[in-house]
């Protein structure tokens, strides 16, 4: 027996991310003895960023749930499974009799869709819960770029991936990449592929209000004013126009309302948007003629293009570069994945031809956006009086009293609910208010297969894990989340395997397969069944023996490094399912927008802004109770730029208040000039100091929640999505340094 056979070593992909990094995992029992990056991977090769290492912790640690919870009181006990369902029931029953279905409403969180099982039956649970209003974390982080995807392309997830392995020039915006990996963006390695990029003479451009480790790797690094994203991509627009650099190349049949784009960018020439953005016009003009001049260009925005007030415009016109320079769709440009699984397809999908808005919040009055309300406006639908009030709300992987807008609110509003139902596997900041509590299973108790990776590859493969550890006493997860959609539903003694039938057989008939072939084929209900489906009916798969070269999941489960296909290639007008069958380059929801960006760009006279930052050894909210992430020296600091810090008579190591619309926090200080002058910035995903979650190791290091910061009605108004970056905030210092 070898080394490796003792001591049980398991070829798995880390969920955690899109970096989806292969990993090498050691079993001894019932233990986690170790893990380490997996060489032999045929995406992440070796590559691994730190949280991966930890997924042995989180699966031991002590404080993750095992066992359904009932609260009562103040009080939390363990229950069975089946007194946990009745007890939910009799909670959802009591509130549907008195206040109707109207008063259900529902928060997916981003981990819902790392599980195997959770992250394929979503659908099933929201069709059977009929939830009057939805919310979730898409409204905190994406959602500005699901709206401009949806009114270019027709699609919301057809979202353009950068080509960094053959491009020439990378325009990098609100991102960074060395601490996230990528977002909406899946590479084995970016920070390698930026320095790859740079070897064989290309150049990468980082635009930020901060100097992140990422802008330090780059050849130019552009600080802009937070919020102003919009107005800098116009003004290169603008320049692209002015000096006839539009060159649509094999675009040029697919694209509507270049004129009428012409028309709006002429009034945002680079020296009228310089002082709202903070760079010199001459830096403007120079890029737009690089990206103009590159022979492959790929331009990228990320979360910090999305978080804030303008986030829309900014997503829209990061693809209106791309597309006016010939550079989507196009090796070394952006370009969409050819996935082996294309989950996303055989979703019910967001009509094209739907508007973007829906009904308006009861509340405030904002619409629904692709379906789904702003998370910020969650705390005043639960604690406003009125019909259509939520009493009832069901959480899935999502902790939003740490990351949405008017948290403290939110806090005290989820004790006024009458019924709260959780899926997850902590009792944390925000399950501590819930009635009952499901948990999950651990990510190493459960297959992988990544629904939220591979999307956004530009190569095409796949890789399968099986579970390494069987949950003991627990049905399984999709069984789970069936039975929590029929009861916030009201759906009575659901048949599980029926409700999973017809939920496979939509599947099948989306994905053009005779129900029958399927059925016969995978007669076994669960995920599994729905991967496969994914894969035979891919663009690589056997389509149930009509193509016999073609891939199933047995070719994967074969393989334990995975299977590479090769690069994305262009999908021309097949992409495009817009109404027209066209690119919507001038859409109204985008251009009714420009007043009120040209209304911001006369308003700039905040002293102070604040930006979000992101950290490698943190994911959001939720690994903040593993010691080995956490430990060591304090990361949740303020950063400000020596200049301010010496005009507000800052040093370091000062206890400074942070105080804005939306609240106050208070947090030592970290002088750098690696910032903006009139920009500070404070981490995510902390404040672990709230009431009674049983988070033993995060408590330790509580940290600052910077969403006590961000007021709850600043939205992007074309996405309802929250606005995280460029609040106006003051600091004064109310401790000196021990």
């Amino acid at each position: 027996m070898t080394a490796a056979e003792k001591v049980g070593l398991h070829q798995r992909t880390c969920p955690l991310c899109e970096g989806m990094c292969g990993i090498d995992v050691s079993v001894e029992g019932d233990k986690v003895t170790m893990i380490r990056p997996n060489k032999a991977n045929v995406w992440s090769r070796g590559h691994i960023c730190p949280k991966g290492t930890t997924l042995g912790d989180l699966h031991h640690d002590p404080d993750r749930l095992h066992t359904p919870m009932i609260r009562e009181g103040t009080e939390w006990r363990a229950a069975s499974w089946e007194e946990a369902f009745a007890h939910a029931e009799r909670l959802a029953r009591g509130v549907r009799e008195k206040y109707g279905q109207s008063a259900f409403a529902s928060f997916g969180g981003n981990m819902s869709g790392k599980g195997f099982a959770s992250g394929r039956y979503m659908m099933l649970l929201y069709g059977l819960a009929r939830f009057a209003q939805s919310f979730s974390s898409s409204s905190v982080d994406q959602l500005p770029k699901n709206v401009s995807s949806h009114l270019l392309y027709g699609n919301m997830w057809k979202i353009p991936i950068p080509d960094v392995d053959r491009t020439d020039l990378f325009v990098m915006l609100g991102a960074n990449p060395a601490e996230s990996k990528g977002s909406i963006f899946s590479h084995r390695d970016v920070m390698g592929a930026l320095r790859d990029l740079r070897a064989r003479g290309g150049k990468l451009v980082v635009v930020d209000p901060v100097r992140t480790r990422t802008a330090a790797a780059a050849d130019q690094w552009v600080p802009l004013r937070p919020g102003s994203d919009a107005a800098f991509l116009l003004a290169i627009v603008h320049v692209l126009f002015a000096e006839d650099r539009v060159r649509l190349g094999h675009l040029a049949s697919l694209v509507a309302g270049v004129e009428t784009l012409r028309d709006v960018a002429a009034d945002f020439s680079p020296e009228r948007v310089e002082r709202f953005c903070g760079v010199e016009a001459k830096i403007i003009r120079d890029l737009a003629l690089e990206i103009a001049n590159a022979r492959a260009a790929a331009i990228y925005g990320r979360i910090g293009t999305c978080t804030q007030t303008f986030g829309t415009l900014a997503s829209w016109l990061v693809d209106v570069i791309a597309i006016l320079t010939g550079n989507l769709d196009r090796p070394g440009g952006s370009m969409w994945s050819t996935q082996v699984a294309p989950h996303l397809d055989l979703a019910p999908p967001y009509p094209s031809n739907a508007s973007v808005t829906g009904k308006p919040s009861r509340v405030r009055g904002v619409p629904a956006i692709l379906g789904q309300y702003p998370a910020s406006c969650l705390a005043e639908e639960i604690d406003t009086p009125g019909a259509g009030q939520i009493h009832a709300l069901m959480t899935l992987g999502a902790n939003p009293v740490l990351s949405v807008p008017g948290t403290a609110r939110l806090d005290v509003a989820l004790g006024q609910l009458e019924c709260m139902i959780s899926i997850d596997i902590y009792i944390n900041e925000t399950t501590r208010h819930a009635h009952v509590i499901f948990p999950s299973p651990s990510l190493l108790e459960q297959p992988h297969w990544d629904v939220w990776g591979w999307p956004w590859a530009l190569t095409s493969g796949g890789h399968y894990s099986p579970a390494l550890f069987d949950p003991v006493d627990r049905p399984p997860e999709w069984q789970v989340m069936a039975r929590v959609g029929a009861i916030m539903g009201g759906v009575d003694g659901p048949d599980l395997g029926a409700l999973d039938d017809e939920f496979f057989a939509g599947m099948c008939d989306r994905a053009g397969i005779d129900r029958q072939v399927a059925f016969d084929a995978l007669p076994v209900n669960g995920p599994e069944r729905v991967l496969d489906l994914c894969i035979r009916s891919g663009p690589f798969g056997d389509r149930f023996g009509a193509n016999p070269q073609g891939l199933k999941l047995d070719d994967f489960k074969a393989a334990p490094d995975g299977i590479l296909l090769g690069p994305a290639v262009p999908w021309g007008g097949k992409a495009i399912k817009t109404p027209s069958g066209l690119i919507e380059l001038a859409h109204p929801h985008f251009l009714a927008d420009l007043s009120r960006l040209e209304a911001a760009m006369d308003d700039t006279d905040a002293d102070l802004v604040l930006v979000s930052r992101r950290q490698l050894r943190s994911l959001n909210s939720w690994m903040h109770n593993l010691n080995t992430l956490v430990k060591g020296k304090e990361r949740c600091t303020l950063q400000i730029h020596s200049q301010d810090a010496l005009r507000l008579e800052i040093a370091s190591g000062d206890i400074c208040e942070v105080a804005s619309e939306g609240g106050t926090v208070t947090a030592p200080v970290e002088i750098t000039d690696d910032i903006m002058p009139g920009v500070v910035s404070l981490p995510h995903g902390w404040g672990h100091d709230r009431g009674d979650a049983r988070l033993g190791i995060a408590r330790l290091h509580a940290g600052t929640n910077i969403n006590e910061l961000s007021p709850a009605r600043m939205l992007d108004a074309a996405s309802g999505n929250a606005v995280l970056n460029g609040i106006p905030v003051t600091v004064r210092r109310i401790e000196a340094q021990a």
